[in-house]
């Protein structure tokens, strides 16, 4: 039996299985909410339960207070009854925007020791609109997808660039590393994602500074949005802090230090967690995400961008929000996720006094 889920003050409502979580039926209805991880992970899908119940949807990315208040993460939580939820956004999916591309391989660059860029072209004739920060999916031979960021701006359409990290096991990376070859044709379907500039699609651009924050390969979508910022003779305040082990792991530094030179609205901050004495590195060590903290202590006037390891992303979320007084509302993140964790716990809504 299918119940109805409400969205809170959007006029919006949709049916959803009990075997299907919040999120996938508001997918499916052809509503998008904010996601990412879709494993109960980055705390990007969130939203407040204010009547019914839902099984699943603690843990993972909130925080005991969020808990207490009736908030969930909508990608674990499945309907037990009819529900109402706040959410912070909520747009209709245009399904006609999606294409499903046969993309060529045209040039495979090995950037550093576990990271290759893949370059895919598309057919003569074919260009796809997208927003910076979106990201693909790839489909593989048993039928399974693979979903990557883009880290080309959306006004070089006819094309894409991939940022491949390479993961013991992984089905394509290990076939990027061992079996692909340029000329190989890939099935690609485009866009999908909600991690862009909020603001950047109005007219009137929003003015609040604007820090980015990258570990490892979540430079991709920082790279497509900060190229579609130069493109559109941007001026708003950005901070790069691009977090990564070794040197040789910030295998784009030198473009981040050519933006820096050239642009006066950007600033970057290469921060390394695991820097040894051979690697010569004068630079900052440590966190990436604590690096943010001690340049900006307090964070209430700015947004932040974060793409890469769930543990960074759910660490700078959770400091950022408790410690430097950011708006919850104003962190938004991409979590590169490789496995599957459920939470299994009932929550009601909390009864709320007259």
């Amino acid at each position: 039996m299918s119940h109805t889920i409400q969205l809170e003050g959007h006029g919006i409502e949709f049916s959803c299985e009990p075997a299907k979580s919040v999120l996938d039926g508001a997918l499916a209805a052809g509503y998008e909410i904010p996601y990412s991880c879709r494993s109960g992970i980055c705390g990007s899908c969130r939203g407040r339960v204010v009547s019914g119940k839902v099984e699943g949807g603690l843990g993972g990315g909130l925080t005991a207070e969020e808990e207490k208040s009736g908030h969930v993460l909508l990608c674990q939580a499945h309907p037990c009854s009819d529900v109402s939820v706040e959410v912070r956004e909520v747009r209709k999916i245009d399904k006609n925007a999606i294409k499903i591309i046969k993309a060529k391989v045209y040039k495979m660059t090995r950037a550093a020791p576990d990271v290759t860029i893949l370059q895919l072209r598309f057919p003569a004739g074919t260009r796809v609109k997208f927003k910076a920060g979106q990201y693909l999916s790839v489909k593989l031979e048993d039928g399974s997808f693979r979903h990557y960021s883009m880290a080309n701006p959306p006004h070089q359409n006819d094309s894409v660039e991939l940022h491949i990290r390479h993961v013991p096991g992984g089905a394509f990376s290990q076939k990027v590393e061992q079996g692909l070859a340029v000329g190989d044709q890939l099935e690609v379907s485009i866009p999908y994602g909600d991690f862009f500039l909020r603001g950047s699609d109005e007219e009137n651009e929003g003015n609040k500074p604007i820090v980015l924050l990258a570990s490892g390969t979540g430079f991709a979508p920082i790279k497509s949005i900060i190229e579609d910022k130069i493109k559109a003779k941007h001026e708003r305040s950005m901070v790069l802090y691009w977090g990564a082990r070794r040197p040789e792991d910030l295998y784009k530094m030198d473009l981040a230090r050519k933006w820096e030179s050239q642009l006066p609205w950007f600033r970057f901050v290469p921060v390394l967690s695991d820097a040894q004495p051979s690697d010569d590195w004068a630079g900052r060590t440590g966190y990436v995400h604590q690096a943010v903290m001690v340049d900006i202590p307090s964070l209430g006037s700015y947004e932040v961008y974060a793409c890469g390891a769930p543990a960074m992303i759910n660490a700078a979320r959770h400091e950022f929000v408790h410690s430097c007084g950011l708006n919850p509302d104003a962190f938004y993140c991409d979590a590169f996720v490789s496995t599957k964790t459920s939470a299994s716990q009932t929550i009601q809504a909390p009864t709320v006094a007259a």
